[in-house]
């Protein structure tokens, strides 16, 4: 029992040692002539024999046990330390990543600093975790001796060559781990152990060479990420591009034909126009030259928006009077449909860009009157709701599925009615959504009516006021 519990606890030297001495105090003590290291019976020294190799048997045994006990409790922890290395390598953000990485290989295996670097176009500044500015000095020094920890093969030492600062003292302690990706090295790790502790073994060794090889997979995939998202950002590019054509190219050959039409009638020298017929020309050239104005504008204002310049100048304003405004304003829109305008006369002032919510509206509107049967009403609807301020446009066309109730928002969607190709640029309300959520709001379709089609936006009401 002895033997055991001296394998169980020091291992197997110390079990042989305690079998000898097992040996020596029985004979000792239990085998005549006692007190003499002598055995008289020759059973006895058999006896005695056999005692002895059971004890150094079962003492190997027992620390054989004992060290694979403590090998599976060291393999347990160096998965532990792997598997939460790699589930912080999930996060998105790479460089958050590996700055968590970092730093908990620091922590784990208790050193003083760990770097971890890659190209600058995936990684622009190392992730780095150190216990001070000290040890983060000590581990970019400059001629400092590295061990090379290659996880294919034995390690190597290899030493730093360059110019060191006078009065500086180098640190040995600095080890690397090179980041390698299908045979191709495309980062480094760095280790600091603490001063004065115990040389890394080569546990510590494969345990950061395994977690090199999880940091190349991480970068490597990273790097896909990107590649395949600037690939995705070519094609939508490229996609908007067709669309800008397609939309752009109708919508501006259908008015430049009237003008160019109506234009050359006026011309004529061998007809005798009336007063009325050149008012009506000239009426079509002023009609068509305003769409123009507006597809231009559209397009520019998308531009702004895209590139981060169109920020919105609020101030606070009536929005009974922006209401009537654009009701006014887009008379020539909406000539063939009754307008509805519904405005609490308790409304209070919002601060918003007058001009934005104004373009908002207006677009909310000519689309309605785009897609309405001639002579259908169009609402404009005003309403506080939960301390918000609530606008509405409905009008009673063919209306807008629910799978096309995101899509809609998009630049250059356009969707085609019962009997009609598609119509407009498609920007319209996609300038509004960005235009409205630029003001902190939100804008949908309202599926809750079934006939023709409710479009609304919030924005944040005066505060405190419900």
């Amino acid at each position: 029992v002895a033997v055991l519990v001296v394998a169980v606890a020091f291992g197997r030297i110390a079990a042989i040692v305690a079998s000898i001495l097992a040996f020596l105090t029985f004979d000792w003590f239990f085998v005549p002539p006692t007190h003499q290291l002598v055995v008289a019976d020759a059973e006895e020294l058999f006896s005695l024999a056999l005692f002895l190799i059971t004890a150094v048997v079962t003492g190997t045994l027992a620390a054989r046990e004992r060290a694979r006990a403590q090998e599976a409790e060291h393999r347990e922890h160096d998965a532990k330390i792997l598997y939460q290395a790699a589930f912080l390598m999930a996060e998105p953000d790479l460089e958050r990543a590996l700055v968590a990485v970092a730093e908990h290989l620091r922590s784990t295996l208790g050193l003083d600093a760990v770097s971890i670097e890659a190209d600058t176009e995936i990684l622009p500044h190392p992730a780095v975790s150190a216990h001070d500015d000290a040890a983060r000095e000590s581990l970019r020094a400059t001629g400092t001796e590295l061990r090379l920890l290659d996880p294919r093969g034995t390690s190597r030492r290899i030493r730093l060559v360059g110019p060191g600062m006078p009065g500086a003292t180098r640190d040995k302690r600095t080890r690397v781990v090179p980041i390698v990706s299908a045979s191709e090295r495309i980062g480094t790790l760095r280790v600091l152990p603490r001063a004065r502790a115990t040389e890394l073994g080569p546990a510590d060794e494969r345990l950061l060479a395994i977690a090199a090889a999880q940091l190349g997979l991480t970068i490597e995939r990273a790097r896909f990420r990107k590649e395949a998202t600037e690939a995705e950002v070519l094609r939508r590019a490229d996609d908007l591009k067709t669309e800008l054509l397609h939309a752009v190219s109708h919508e501006l050959r259908t008015p430049l034909a009237s003008i160019l039409a109506s234009a050359g009638s006026l011309r004529q020298r061998d007809v005798d126009w009336t007063d009325r017929e050149r008012d009506e020309f000239a009426g079509a050239i002023q009609d068509e030259a305003l769409r123009l104005d507006r597809v231009v504008g559209n397009l520019l204002d998308l531009s702004r928006i895209e590139n981060g310049t169109l920020v919105p100048h609020k101030a606070w304003h009536d929005v009974g009077a922006l209401v009537e405004d654009v009701a006014g304003r887009m008379r020539p829109v909406t000539a063939g449909h009754p307008v509805r305008v519904t405005v609490p006369d308790d409304l209070p002032p919002v601060e918003l860009d007058y001009v934005e919510i104004q373009q908002v509206l207006s677009n909310l509107v000519e689309n309605a009157a785009k897609f309405s049967p001639a002579g259908s009403e169009i609402g404009i609807s005003v309403a506080r709701e939960d301390g918000d301020v609530r606008f509405e446009v409905r009008d009673h066309g063919p209306g807008i599925s629910a799978s096309e109730s995101d899509r809609i928002f998009e630049p250059f969607v356009r969707l085609a009615r019962a009997g009609q190709g598609p119509r407009g640029v498609g920007l319209g309300l996609a300038i509004a959504k960005r235009l409205v959520e630029a003001h902190a709001g939100t804008i949908w379709i309202d599926r809750g009516t079934s006939d023709g089609t409710r479009i609304v936006f919030r924005l944040p009401g005066p505060a405190g006021v419900h």
